[in-house]
């Protein structure tokens, strides 16, 4: 591995990842390449990152820090095949270099967090996604946008494909995270009908693992504030009565995944559902954790939240086909994992 990652988690799983792609005869698309990544200091940013640097890409990283982390990154920046550039991508000024690849992953995913800051949400996923197609369009890079699965909102249609269209409320308390990556999508595809960029969307699922935000217990993310109240010893808050289900995606299973999709060039225009269609309810998920981690933790009931999703479960079958993968870690495996990151940093 190129990369002086040292998280012995988080490298074994890259080490994987990087085998299969060989396997797959897709690492050597990689090599030589430089990609340019929005949010490379969040959650999955930075797991691009590190693993493009293990495949031998040149990556440019762009980060307002807003709810990315420096502690994701700063092993990277011993690398010289990656540059740090802190700035908003709303403002983001074109790198001098020549990109093959550009990665918009800036956002702000967590409700709690956009429940805060709507407009600074909106224009990540208007200004900021029209900033990055457009130094992709000016290095006719292939450009990657991670949308999610809140396009298809409170989706009628389980397990949900890429042709459902969705049921989004738009002026909901979630219409700010919501709608801007509907618009997002949209502004992606006016791009590649009028000026042929390559194009591809990801609709990404609950995905999970090291390096979710889980030292600010108010972050949203279901699994890893789970994991932290089981390991303290403290109430698992359950919003609503926990029978909404969620399918939960271990992170290298999805990494895996977004670099099969730009691996192949002939995926040019096309949008993917990227999960894991392990469907769970939210009260199976707390007395998983609770079991995993013996925590003698109760499990308490919150008031639901607006607008919250009754079932989200992705269908894979465009993914499996096109990408030839499948998700591998299964939800008790991932939370294991994930739990021996968490438990040593507590």
């Amino acid at each position: 591995m190129n990369t002086p990652l040292e998280d012995p988690v988080v490298k074994a799983d890259i080490s994987l990842i990087v085998k299969t792609l060989e396997e797959k005869d897709c690492a050597n698309f990689f090599e030589n390449k430089t990609v340019l990544i929005t949010g490379v200091a969040g959650f999955l940013g930075s797991w691009l990152a590190d693993t493009l640097a293990a495949l031998d890409s040149k990556v440019i990283g762009v980060d307002n820090l807003a709810t990315g982390s420096l502690n994701n990154i700063n092993h990277l920046l011993k690398s010289n095949n990656f540059k740090f550039i802190k700035a908003d991508v709303t403002k983001l000024e074109p790198p001098k270099e020549k990109l093959d690849i550009v990665l918009h992953l800036a956002a702000r995913p967590s409700p709690d967090d956009y429940f805060k800051h709507p407009v600074e949400t909106l224009l990540t996923s208007s200004e900021g996604t029209l900033k990055a197609l457009e130094i992709a369009r000016h290095n006719d890079a292939v450009f990657l946008f991670t949308s999610t699965s809140e396009v298809y909102g409170d989706a009628e249609v389980i397990p949900t494909p890429e042709t459902y269209w969705g049921k989004v409320n738009p002026v909901g308390p979630r219409s700010c995270y919501d709608e801007g990556k509907r618009y997002a999508e949209a502004l992606c595809i006016a791009y590649l009908r009028q000026y042929g960029l390559d194009i591809r969307i990801s609709r990404i699922f609950n995905t999970y693992g090291p390096r979710l935000d889980w030292r600010n217990p108010g972050y949203g993310r279901v699994v890893v504030k789970f994991i932290v109240q089981a390991l303290k010893g403290e109430p698992i808050t359950v919003h609503g009565d926990g029978l909404q289900t969620r399918s939960f995606c271990y992170v290298s299973d999805n990494i895996e995944a977004h670099l099969l999709f730009l691996a192949k060039k002939e995926l040019k225009g096309e949008i993917l559902n990227i999960g894991n269609p392990e469907e769970v309810t939210i009260l199976d998920l707390a007395k998983t954790v609770i079991e995993l981690t013996g925590s003698k933790s109760k499990i308490v009931h919150t008031p639901p939240r607006p607008d919250d999703p009754r079932r989200r479960k992705p269908d894979i079958t465009k993914a499996v086909k096109l990408l030839d993968w499948k998700p591998k870690i299964s939800l008790r495996e991932g939370l294991a994992k994930t739990i021996e990151w968490i438990k040593p940093r507590l």
